[in-house]
């Protein structure tokens, strides 16, 4: 690894190591992130994920800074390395009954309890008033750039929901979910002018487009 590399993660890693530093009781630290909060159509993924404290794997940043071929390679990497991991999976349908931003956290809770270890402190990107079954958490605005568990998360969570998205691209073929992956670019919004709502396009995110 590249001086330069290695320094990136080690600063990437000050959140963990203060909370290890601070605390001799505390062994497992686990980062949550999720992916597919704005798009207009697929679900939303929760991942959580503990990695050991002397994890260091190259490459590993918020999943927004990574190219798709290097997420991909990162992701088997994190999942190889984790102590355990953890995905919530909640679908356009939920989405539109309770809301994105519940249905997010209804994600966050269902991936902490797919955990086989229990971790001593939780670090989300972002989110307040939820429920980690009683774990400490602490919550860190763009902690997928700035800590290090919550960025590898970034990873699991943008993977998962990636592969989800072309999977549904090959069933509703007109849509070109495999390119966009349900966000709002021109090509999905000509797609759904053109051809009307699928079954996994989430009906309170398109109002605006079909009326």
């Amino acid at each position: 690894m590249k001086e330069k590399e290695l320094i990136r993660l080690q600063n990437l890693k000050q959140i963990e190591e203060q909370i290890y530093n601070n605390n001799e009781n505390i062994k497992y630290i686990c980062g949550i992130d999720e992916a597919g909060r704005g798009p207009l159509a697929g679900p939303v993924v929760v991942a959580s994920v503990i990695l050991p404290r002397d994890s260091m794997i190259e490459g590993v940043n918020d999943s927004k800074k990574v190219s798709e071929k290097r997420r991909e390679e990162l992701y088997e990497k994190i999942i190889e390395e984790a102590i355990s991991y953890g995905v919530g999976i909640i679908n356009h349908k939920e989405i539109d009954e309770i809301n994105i931003l519940n249905a997010t956290k209804k994600g966050l809770t269902t991936s902490l309890k797919e955990l086989k270890v229990k971790p001593d402190v939780i670090l989300v990107d972002a989110l307040e008033r939820i429920d980690t079954l009683g774990i400490p958490y602490k919550s860190i605005i763009k902690g997928d750039a700035k800590a290090y568990s919550i960025s590898a998360a970034s990873i699991i969570a943008k993977v998962t929901r990636d592969r989800i998205m072309r999977k549904w691209g090959e069933i509703y073929s007109k849509y070109g979910f495999e390119k966009h992956k349900g966000y709002g670019t021109k090509a999905h919004i000509e797609a759904i002018k053109e051809n009307g709502l699928c079954p996994i396009h989430r009906r309170s995110f398109t109002k605006n487009i079909v009326g």
